[in-house]
């Protein structure tokens, strides 16, 4: 299971849940940053090996 999506699965966990809400939405945005990097990542990985 990929990093990032454990820690938004956390964070909505927690947000649900109502415990540490600002915890919870500090987890979620850190997932999304994860995931979108390493998204990026994986394009410039992608377009280098073609090349």
């Amino acid at each position: 299971m990929p990093t990032w999506l454990i820690i938004l699965l956390v964070g909505v966990v927690l947000l649900v849940f109502g415990v540490a809400v600002e915890a919870a939405q500090f987890l979620i945005w850190i997932a999304i940053i994860v995931l979108v990097v390493s998204l990026i990542l994986g394009l410039v990985g992608r377009g280098k090996s073609k090349v």
